[in-house]
């Protein structure tokens, strides 16, 4: 990426945080806040999530079969179905069936996806939507900005301006409820005089033909039983097999979606149904009314065939992995969304309906933190998704120095990756080469020539404060320090995994871990096991992650096979272990490290519950304490182990709640990303300096939360093995 391209970027993405921020951060808290309150009231959500995944990868694996049985459920109905291979295919058949006249719309994703409006408005009919979001972005000539609520990048205030400013009410409109009136009726009086109803479908069953509509207004109702035609437009993925199949998707959309237990409408039609219709203001006959269900291929099939994109055709569009996304909550689905799709899933559906091309766009604002992963009510691996999707756009790219790049490099990429990117992918080279000149590869980089050239040709923002190096690594202080408790007195043994970070830049924290250990009888070691192909993996340098990965289990193998355990100090490298591992080794290897693995802080928890002496460790005498935590450390349910330990050992804890803590690593590091960290960050900020908390300590798990909260508060931060360090 070119240092404009890159100052373009950041310059769109400083306007949506000016213009649209504010609105998309409130709404999409309302959305989270409600979710996690209604998912709560489940007993059986976990049970209801298996089930919808296991029901959406039966319909996925059968689509054929599926297609074929709801062409003939639909058609003994009286209605037709047309199988569309593109978006040009299904807009031609709709032109014919449709044939000039006024369409009301409810709203519907896929439409959107294949442009439907444009392509029957140049065949000279009116098409409205009906849907209160959609007809506001209709009348701004606007694009939505999320899948579910449209127009979240939108306050009262602009779309009463917008209303007042186009059609020029005899009173200007001000209240919610006003704007609300105002619509309904401008659009009852469409509906009424419109021939052709368009609907989206949330679920098609196979079995009966009978379509699953879930919305807020109840819009779709009145499309479809005020016209003569009705025209429904469903991705062919959106096929399930039975009607008795809907009810886990019921109680999970609503709730995953806005938070709601159930949404205002759930509406399930088998037609074409034969209720009256409108004529002028009378009710006629609907004996005659016309059904047509256009199931749209677009891609889907190829993604069906591909076994990394296959997981996208799962997604029941709910909109919980954007809600849940901290990035997303800062600027909305104009940044972070393609052609037609945004949020987290969104580099599935891009690569996949629409190309490479369109994902590339936005696929790096997901920084693979995978707190999207346990909101998914079908359980999809999103993170996984758009890493897949970044490492095909990376081999993509061809350079003239190709040749030269992949003779140089220590990673496994072709030459066409960007450079920034093999940059961060390659940090424990760095790493390496930092520690081995320094102190004087530290002065170096921060002189201002230095900066200002790794800010033109790398795009790493000046602003940002670059690691200090030790000269002494981690495994290189161990190596000559040697286990202070002996095997006979241990009470297990443990494998520290020295990360990038610890080993090469926080060394502190390491030793910190390595004291705590064997304060409470553990007998440890620090092998040197080399990075976990994290780095290499946020970047989309799969091949180099797998490489790595396999280094790392190399180097830990003789632990795992003696029967110790593998204690981990940072969480996004735990995470590697328990998830990602599973794609990039052996499966038996993935298994035995999985098994062995454990969080610092988890473990110390283990081992205080199982007898070990609290009293070796300091005591906290109700030190005030304001903890953050990291986001894969929350997706690995590991949090309370942390809080637990401090409060046992006499520290008065209050936790952080915010989604993320704006990922200063990587992802925050890069010019065109610096302000959108920030951003993200200060929500995080806003809770450490309240009355309550503004004289705690801050304590943060993972590295990235550290640096960002390091950079932004008068605090330095600590990570919490330091707290109990008995040094």
């Amino acid at each position: 990426m070119s240092a404009d391209t890159r100052r373009q970027k950041a310059e769109r993405i400083r306007h949506l945080l000016d213009t649209e921020g504010d609105a998309v951060h409130e709404n999409t808290q309302v959305f989270n806040e409600g979710r996690y309150e209604s998912t709560a009231n489940l007993d059986d959500y976990d049970e209801l999530k298996n089930e919808a995944r296991a029901i959406k990868e039966d319909a996925i694996e059968r689509l054929p079969e599926l297609i074929d049985q709801v062409t003939e459920a639909v058609e003994a109905n009286g209605g037709s179905v047309y199988v569309a291979d593109d978006a040009a295919d299904a807009n031609r058949y709709m032109e014919e069936v449709v044939d000039g006249r006024d369409v009301v719309k409810s709203k519907s994703m896929t439409s959107e996806e294949i442009e439907v409006n444009e392509s029957l408005e140049a065949r000279g009919g009116d098409v409205w939507e009906t849907d209160l979001a959609e007809f506001v972005l209709q009348v701004a000539d606007e694009a939505p900005s999320h899948i579910v609520a449209p127009a979240i990048h939108k306050s009262r205030e602009e779309i009463a301006t917008l209303f007042n400013e186009v059609f020029d009410p005899e009173e200007p409109l001000e209240t919610a409820e006003e704007l609300t009136r105002f619509a309904r009726e401008y659009l009852g009086e469409k509906i009424l005089d419109a021939e052709v109803g368009m609907t989206g479908a949330n679920f098609v069953t196979a079995d009966t033909g009978t379509l699953a509509l879930v919305t807020s207004e109840g819009n779709a109702r009145k499309c479809v039983q005020a016209t003569d035609t009705h025209v429904a437009v469903a991705g062919v993925e959106k096929l399930v097999p039975s009607v008795e199949d809907l009810q886990p998707f019921v109680e999970l959309i609503g709730r995953s979606g806005t938070g709601q237990d159930i949404t205002s409408y759930v509406s399930l039609f088998t037609p074409p149904s034969d209720s009256p219709t409108f004529g002028g203001n009378e009710l006629e006959s609907g004996d005659d009314r016309e059904f047509h269900l256009v199931l749209i291929d677009n891609g889907r099939m190829e993604m069906r065939e591909d076994d990394q994109l296959r997981e996208t055709l799962y997604c029941i569009r709910c909109s919980a992995c954007a809600n849940s996304c901290a990035n997303f909550q800062h600027v909305g689905g104009h940044a972070f969304g393609g052609e037609t799709y945004s949020g987290g899933i969104a580099t599935g559906w891009e690569a996949g309906v629409h190309g490479e091309d369109s994902a590339a766009e936005f696929n790096d604002l997901c920084t693979g933190c995978s707190r999207c992963v346990n909101q998914c009510p079908v359980n999809i691996d999103i993170p996984w998704i758009n890493t897949v999707v970044r490492d095909r756009i990376n081999r993509g790219k061809d350079g003239d120095l190709d040749f030269l790049v992949e003779g140089l490099t220590p990673d496994e990429e072709p030459g066409g990756v960007d450079l920034q990117k093999r940059l961060f992918g390659n940090f424990d080279t760095l790493a390496k080469l930092g520690s081995a000149f320094a102190p004087l590869s530290n002065w170096a980089a921060r002189t201002g020539p230095a900066r200002s050239l790794l800010e033109r040709t790398l795009g790493v923002d000046s602003r940002r404060e670059l690691p200090e190096f030790e000269r002494e690594s981690l495994v290189e202080w161990f190596e000559k320090r040697g286990p202070r408790v002996g095997r006979d007195e241990a009470r297990r043994q443990v494998a520290l995994y020295p990360d990038a970070y610890t080993n090469y830049v926080r060394t502190e924290r390491g030793k910190a871990a390595v004291r705590v250990l064997e304060a409470l009888d553990i007998r440890v070691d620090v092998p040197p096991a080399g990075e976990s192909g994290r780095a290499p993996l946020s970047q989309g340098m799969v091949s180099t992650a797998q490489s790595n990965a396999n280094a790392v289990y190399d180097a830990i193998a003789p632990a795992i096979a003696a029967g110790h355990d593998v204690v981990v100090i940072e969480p996004s490298d735990l995470a590697m272990f328990h998830r990602e591992y599973e794609r990039l080794l052996p499966e038996d290897d993935y298994a035995a490290l999985q098994e062995h693995s454990y969080e610092l802080m988890e473990y110390v928890y283990g081992l205080l519950e199982n007898g070990a002496d609290i009293d070796v460790l300091p005591g906290g005498d109700d030190e005030r304490i304001a903890y953050h935590s990291h986001c894969q450390q929350r997706t690995l349910d590991l949090e309370p182990y942390t809080v637990a330990v401090l409060e046992d050992c006499g520290f008065d804890v209050t936790t952080s709640d915010v989604e993320c803590c704006g990922m200063a690593g990587s992802f925050g590091y890069k010019s065109e990303y610096y302000e959108l960290s920030v951003d993200v960050g200060e929500t995080l900020v806003d809770q450490f300096t309240t009355e309550d908390t503004a004289d705690r300590t801050v304590v943060a798990s993972g590295t990235s939360c550290l640096e960002q909260l390091d950079a932004l508060l008068t605090r330095r931060p600590a990570h919490p093995v330091r707290l109990l360090d008995t040094q």
